[in-house]
């Protein structure tokens, strides 16, 4: 399928590249180490990280070998990004602190066929727990947030690519490219924001010119954003593009509580 799909004229190529230039490296903490994730849904993840980039999973009557990556974003927290060679179109990003025992799941699916105006990604957020579920975990449940409704932040991927952002309410927020080879261009997507902990945030968003979709996981202690792009490139293959920036914080409005945005 051709990767344009709504007026954009650009193309996922035209940003897509270097955007790790800022990203935090990848870890082997977790090499030959395993983790049972149970999810709110039901669903439950036995991982075993045999080595460097691969995974033996089995979830319900699913199970494989396949490729991850991980990431301490935080002191006991890792991003842990999954991709599956049985169904190249899907995704799945955990999100987990090895202390409290919260995590979170994102599960992504670029749908095929006809999906009229709306964007082609689709993303499922469930909380679940490390270990036992039997145990309650500690500290603070992921749930979703309005935190960052009326902030305008700068993302600098690299030297030479920087986003504003513009959180404008619980659905949707505006990117506006302010140096790099979009600049000037700026759009409105569809957006998902949890909390995960005290200054920690996942931000995804689907857009609707192209077929990309995100996960970013924010630390505003460190004002850095780690996560990775989910698309369709130019030639119509999936793209798991890893992307980190450096976070500063612009201007945040503050709305009279007779007049808050969706």
């Amino acid at each position: 399928m051709p990767q344009k799909e709504g007026e954009t004229d650009y193309k996922y190529e035209d940003y897509a590249a270097d955007m790790a230039y800022h990203r935090i490296p990848v870890t082997a903490d977790l090499v030959n180490q395993k983790m049972k994730l149970t999810l709110d849904s039901g669903t439950v993840f036995d991982l075993e990280f045999t080595k460097p980039n691969e995974v033996k999973w089995q979830s319900g009557a699913g199970s494989g070998t396949d490729w991850y990556e991980a990431i301490e974003v935080a002191p006991n927290t890792y991003y842990i990004d999954m991709m599956f060679t049985h169904a190249p179109r899907e995704c799945r990003t955990f999100f987990v602190n090895t202390e409290t025992r919260q995590v979170l799941s994102v599960h992504t699916v670029m749908r095929e066929g006809d999906v009229g105006k709306e964007p082609r990604a689709v993303q499922d957020f469930t909380p679940g727990v490390l270990g036992d579920p039997a145990i309650p975990p500690t500290g603070m449940k992921p749930a979703p947030t309005r935190d960052l409704i009326g902030l305008r932040a700068l993302y600098t991927y690299n030297p030479n690519q920087c986003f504003e952002h513009i959180y404008l309410n619980e659905k949707r927020y505006a990117w506006h490219c302010i140096v790099g080879p979009l600049k000037g261009e700026s759009d409105v997507e569809l957006h998902i924001t949890y909390k995960f902990d005290v200054n920690q945030y996942i931000f995804s968003w689907r857009e609707f010119g192209l077929p990309v979709s995100t996960v970013f996981f924010h630390n505003w202690d460190q004002m850095r954003e780690t996560g990775k792009f989910f698309a369709i490139g130019e030639d119509g293959a999936i793209a798991n593009t890893p992307a980190g920036a450096l976070i500063r914080k612009l201007s945040v409005t503050f709305y009279p509580e007779e007049k808050q945005p969706l």
